[in-house]
């Protein structure tokens, strides 16, 4: 039985061409997407082997989008797509439970080779990524944690994005004045009082692009 697989990527070409690689190579992309959001609401309704997520989608990034399906799925296999070869992007990926970090400058050469070693229980990483990271991953080296919650991160993508409160409360069900209460809090943990500093915040932690 061929791999059932979940696409998500914000950019329909650079999927459609994935999606045609994985098919041709014999797998089964049973759902695709362009947000995390969606992304997240499929791999609950979808029977999944794994799941291949850009890292930085609207509404929801890949991160937050990996951390939401494995607390209802936590056996899907996760693979990030990313322009990011920074420490920091691949050591929260991993602590966030990734299997597999794939650049997208390399994305057609070593993607299959991914999802061949990640299905196998294996970890896979470009090779672009740095051999400290790895290391310290290994040495189980820790992070400062993020002082934001899932929720509170959604919600500075989206303000970040552009979104109004209203808008916010809009696309994630809740009450104008629980949005307005995120976007304080969020302001109070970061120290930050004005929305242009939280996009520069956002683009700092990978959550929107530049």
């Amino acid at each position: 039985m061929p791999l059932r697989i979940l696409l998500a990527d914000d950019h329909t070409i650079f999927r459609q061409g994935v999606k045609a690689l994985l098919e041709r190579e014999g797998f089964q992309v049973v759902s695709e997407c362009a947000d995390g959001q969606e992304a997240v609401r499929l791999a609950e309704k979808t029977p999944l082997d794994l799941a291949i997520l850009d890292l930085t989608m609207p509404r929801l990034n890949g991160l937050d989008a990996t951390r939401a399906i494995l607390r209802t799925t936590p056996r899907v296999k996760i693979i990030l797509l990313t322009v990011h070869t920074e420490d920091p992007y691949v050591m929260e990926a991993l602590r966030a439970g990734v299997k597999g970090y794939v650049l997208k400058t390399q994305a057609a050469e070593e993607l299959v080779q991914a999802i061949r070693e990640v299905s196998r229980g294996a970890v896979y990483l470009s090779p672009g990524i740095s051999r400290s990271v790895i290391e310290a991953y290994l040495a189980k080296t820790d992070l400062p944690p993020d002082p934001l919650t899932p929720r509170e991160r959604q919600v500075l993508q989206l303000v970040a994005e552009g979104n109004t409160t209203k808008e916010i409360a809009g696309l994630l069900n809740v009450s104008v004045k629980t949005a307005e209460s995120h976007r304080t809090r969020i302001m109070e943990k970061l120290d930050i009082h004005e929305t242009a500093s939280l996009v520069r915040y956002a683009i700092r932690r990978g959550l929107i692009r530049p």
